[in-house]
């Protein structure tokens, strides 16, 4: 008699689309509840829940609720004023939170990263998404929204006849360019106009700021940012041609730029959330 086969064994991508598949609505933390009792050691992380979500076509409408309430649609809190209030790094109390996808184009694999920032100008939203990303404020940057160009002051004394023509990004709020209704919605951010690393930021939702939580924050990511003066995508994919090839003729040369050692796979969000909160000197201030 031939033996039993045994039984295949259920892979977290497997879970996700069982529990999915008969309720959507689930949240990451009660996907993990389901998969700890059912056995399964580990936990199922947020970026494979978003890619097994995306796969099987389900639509995102961003909401966050406490494991008491039962999973509905997104609310603006700020319309149902129930939010609670919570201290953001300047110290100020505020009651929700944006939270945005940062994805560096045209590299492979992405690099990208998930952060939760209270409003703030789009000024301090490019120093969020430097620390996040992990670059160092040393080129200038503008955001690019809805076609219209937002720089700081030095862009902004440029002659008005010049092209483009520069809204002041110190006195513009987030919340004034982000949709009222909460849906996603996505813009650009270039930094270093010579190498070009193009990024587009994704409004993913507004959620209630969690009590005993400081923001900003970085949920999750992936990849290390590329070097700064790197040469942009072609110079950058050049650079990891050479470091990783010890025969390569360029190998000691960079390895020595870089200081010895580049991992292009690491990335913490708990180093990207420490920075985040540090903050980056402002250059502008030096010139």
């Amino acid at each position: 008699m031939a033996p039993k086969k045994s039984a295949k064994k259920e892979t977290k991508s497997d879970y996700l689309r069982k529990v999915l598949g008969k309720n959507p609505n689930l949240e990451p933390d009660q996907i993990n509840q389901g998969w700890t009792k059912s056995g399964h050691a580990g936990t199922i992380s947020n970026a494979l829940y978003y890619h097994v979500r995306a796969e099987m076509g389900i639509k995102s409408e961003w909401g966050w609720y406490p494991a008491s309430e039962p999973a509905v649609k997104w609310v603006n809190p700020t319309s149902a004023g129930e939010a609670k209030s919570t201290p953001s790094r300047s110290g100020k109390v505020v009651g929700e939170v944006y939270q945005l996808k940062l994805t560096l184009l045209n590299v492979e694999p992405p690099i990208w990263r998930r952060i939760q920032v209270a409003d703030c100008t789009l000024d301090r939203l490019h120093e969020h998404i430097q620390t996040a990303m992990g670059w160092t404020n040393s080129h200038m940057h503008h955001f690019i929204i809805n076609g219209k160009y937002y720089g700081g002051p030095m862009l902004v004394g440029q002659s008005p006849y010049d092209d483009p023509h520069y809204t002041d990004s110190t006195t513009t709020m987030l919340s004034a360019i982000l949709p009222a209704n909460g849906k996603p919605f996505r813009f650009g951010y270039e930094y270093d106009f010579g190498d070009s690393w193009e990024h587009e930021i994704l409004f993913e939702g507004r959620l209630p700021a969690e009590p005993k939580k400081q923001y900003p924050l970085c949920l999750e990511g992936a990849r290390a940012c590329p070097p700064d003066d790197v040469g942009g995508v072609w110079g950058y994919a050049d650079f990891l041609e050479a470091i990783g090839d010890p025969h390569h003729e360029n190998h000691k040369e960079m390895k020595s730029w870089i200081g010895g050692r580049f991992d292009p796979e690491a990335f913490s969000p708990a180093t990207a959330t420490r920075r985040m909160k540090q903050g980056l000197p402002d250059w502008r201030s030096t010139r």
